[in-house]
């Protein structure tokens, strides 16, 4: 008696291996799909945080005249502390000394770069600030960097940012100039010891000691320059939301995307920072954007794609791989 599936045998066994090199392409393509979208959570961190700086700084613009670039740093720092380490309880035992000392170190980079960067504030244009204060980690991305590529996106991120400064660097006050350098220096250390931080602490924790540190270290210097000022109750709600904006909200994002990004590719992007406030500046602040403006704005995203880009590992041959296994798989005719 013939079975009905002896008939259907030969078919089978040629139709089988297809079938197989049909599901293991789709398995592939999914699974390509799957880590481009991965690849693509740490960059929407980066900007998330981005985009909350700004908003941050338009309100700490608002609280400068009543506290002083000082008095808003200590209040952005300590309220953030607070908040940061009422969320995450961060475990205080267990820890090595070389944990203690990283993010010791983290917080003195924060604190450093926000203290530096508002004295800075204080004394030059904010777009000039952003753009010296930028080639701090654009230095780092050169520096940490192996591949050529990577330091051409960086000189082509370096020229966009020159171009926002708008070609006034020689009219500069040169206390507000150091600051603003001083702060860029501090930023690529905080990348650097951010990155630390994240891989020997869990979740943020390590964020939120760091924060304590930054606070501790900023508090005598607020005090000292606003005193009592710094207890109004309106300052005190500017002051929280600058620290929910500034530090709470883009720290705990860029402390999740470093550690998916490497530290080059970070400080490239982190060139978006004087872009996206021109931007900010047009659409909230009505403040036109030239030619020039446009130009450099499209340099340092064209470098930030760029760098982003030249990320994701390319699988070598993976098309001619698949059709050769299909290939050796399909029985000869």
């Amino acid at each position: 008696m013939n079975h009905p599936r002896s008939a259907a045998e030969p078919v089978a066994a040629v139709a089988a291996p297809e079938a197989a090199g049909v599901l293991e392409e789709a398995v592939e393509t999914r699974g390509a799909s799957g880590r481009r979208g991965a690849a693509l959570v740490p960059i929407a961190l980066v900007v998330g945080g981005v985009l909350s700086v700004q908003f941050g700084s338009a309100v700490a613009a608002l609280l400068m005249p009543k506290a002083g670039p000082l008095g808003v740093v200590t209040l952005r720092l300590a309220v953030a502390a607070l908040v940061l380490m009422a969320v995450c309880r961060p475990r205080l035992r267990g820890h090595s000394r070389a944990d203690w000392g990283t993010v010791v170190a983290f917080g003195v980079a924060m604190g450093g770069m926000n203290n530096l960067f508002y004295e800075a504030l204080h004394r030059i244009p904010l777009g000039i600030a952003v753009t010296l204060e930028v080639l701090g980690p654009l230095a780092l991305s050169v520096i940490a960097s192996r591949r050529l590529a990577s330091l051409l996106w960086a000189v082509l991120a370096l020229a966009g940012v020159a171009l926002l400064g708008g070609g006034g660097f020689d009219r500069l006050d040169p206390a507000g100039a150091a600051f603003a350098l001083g702060a860029g220096v501090m930023w690529a250390l905080y990348i650097v010891f951010s990155a630390r931080t994240g891989r020997r602490f869990p979740q943020a924790d390590g964020l939120a000691l760091a924060m304590v540190v930054a606070a501790a270290l900023s508090l005598p210097l607020g005090v000292l320059e606003s005193g009592s000022k710094l207890l109004v109750p309106t300052t005190l709600g500017l002051g929280a939301a600058v620290a929910l904006l500034s530090s709470v909200l883009p720290y705990t994002l860029e402390l999740m995307a470093l550690r998916r990004l490497p530290a080059s590719t970070f400080a490239v992007m982190m060139s978006l920072e004087p872009a996206i406030a021109a931007m900010a500046g047009f659409f909230i602040l009505d403040q036109a954007l030239s030619t020039t403006d446009a130009l450099a704005i499209a340099l340092v995203i064209g470098a930030s794609v760029g760098a982003v880009r030249g990320t994701r590992p390319a699988r070598p041959g993976g098309r001619a791989r698949r059709r050769e296994v299909r290939k050796a798989r399909t029985p000869a005719e």
